[in-house]
């Protein structure tokens, strides 16, 4: 699972590295997919449950699950929220990042540093006898105080052979008895942040999903390990970016 991780981290990097204004959304699908076919990994999402890209590509309002286009150019002051997944010798990874189109609005700028925030508070909640809630309390009370909302249509995961396992990890705090973490699970947390109403909607496409206010909403997801010397990030970006 971390070789599978690794590949979607130095596709993410460079994708990162490939944003720029007036690059299309389907130019950096082709980038993203090219790379991972050369490591020898399937594209994850192209053909799931019928979704026609290998990059979930979302822009600005846009919170999950954007279809790459040839029509779609990018602006200076857009964030794009990149989301991509790969299926490696029978297992999967799956990370995403939000990007910023040269330079974008303190708003935006604020909004990226809160949801990537609350991701790394999240990630420190994964050690073995701690519970689901105690990762969605970490993610829901760090972006509330800050005066965000939490996404609640669309959650988190866990990961393996399978690319959606159980259990479901919401980033809100659901008052319920939750799963406890066990060594050896692995989680895809990703906090999806609104600047205004936590509401969304899916658009005529079937796939992309909007804020209802059309305000700006940003995506940070990690595979993460429970093990007992603490949380171990599969995803991780350090060596590539």
């Amino acid at each position: 699972m971390q070789e599978a991780n690794q590949i979607v981290a130095e596709t993410l990097c460079l994708v990162i590295k490939s944003v720029e204004p007036g690059i299309t959304t389907l130019e950096l699908d082709r980038i993203a997919e090219d790379l991972c076919r050369k490591k020898n990994a399937i594209p994850a999402f192209k053909g799931y449950r019928g979704f026609p890209g290998s990059l979930c590509v979302s822009v600005n309002e846009e919170v999950v699950h954007g279809i790459p286009s040839r029509k779609r150019k990018l602006r200076k002051g857009d964030i794009i929220s990149v989301d991509f997944g790969v299926k490696y010798k029978g297992f999967y990874g799956d990370s995403a990042v939000t990007i910023p189109v040269g330079k974008i609005d303190s708003e935006k700028q604020r909004l990226l540093d809160i949801t990537r925030e609350s991701l790394d508070r999240a990630i420190e909640q994964v050690v073995p006898g701690n519970r689901i809630a105690d990762i969605s309390k970490a993610v829901q009370g760090y972006v509330e105080k800050e005066g965000f909302s939490i996404v609640r249509q669309f959650v988190g995961h866990g990961i393996g052979t399978d690319l959606h396992e159980g259990p479901e990890i919401p980033n809100f705090h659901q008052g319920e008895r939750s799963p406890k973490l066990l060594a050896g699970m692995v989680l895809a947390i990703e906090p999806m942040v609104n600047i205004g109403t936590y509401k969304v909607k899916v658009l005529r496409d079937g796939w992309t999903v909007i804020t209802a206010d059309k305000k700006p909403s940003a995506h940070f997801e990690h595979s993460v390990a429970v093990t007992e010397e603490g949380p171990l990030v599969l995803s991780s970006r350090e060596k590539f970016c």
